[in-house]
């Protein structure tokens, strides 16, 4: 093979590679910027390239460790602030309990009261009755 093809197909290859880590390093931006899961799979999919050469890739490897810690820690920060959520909603659950038992006491002494009110009303009809 001449000397010039050698260096035409290195250069192509060259090409190749740099096309393919500016693919996989924007892919790695965008899987950061929308907060979905970054993982090698992901990463060879989305980039079109193989898993097998990524990890070829020492740049790639540490870019995707970094962003998967960054997610871990960002994961545990939106626990400690789901367990304040989850203990909001328990002091909300608590006192829509106690509105809720305040309300069945009222709605049973208006019962108790309407009672009354229908017991007044027909012996005030009998009373009535028995007059006439």
């Amino acid at each position: 093979m001449p000397v010039e093809h050698v260096h035409r197909l290195a250069e192509h290859a060259r090409q190749r590679h740099e096309q393919a880590l500016q693919r996989a390093q924007q892919t790695l931006t965008e899987l950061a910027d929308t907060g979905q899961p970054v993982t090698v799979t992901t990463l060879a999919t989305r980039a079109g390239v193989s898993r097998s050469w990524i990890y070829t890739q020492p740049e790639l490897r540490e870019r995707i460790q970094q962003l998967q810690r960054h997610r871990t820690n960002a994961d545990l920060s939106r626990g400690n602030a789901t367990r304040a959520s989850d203990e909001s909603l328990r002091r909300r659950l608590a006192l829509a309990h106690e509105q809720i038992s305040q309300l069945r006491t009222e709605n049973q002494h208006l019962r108790d009261a309407l009672a009354h009110a229908h017991g007044q009303l027909r012996a005030a009809r009998l009373t009535v009755h028995d007059q006439q």
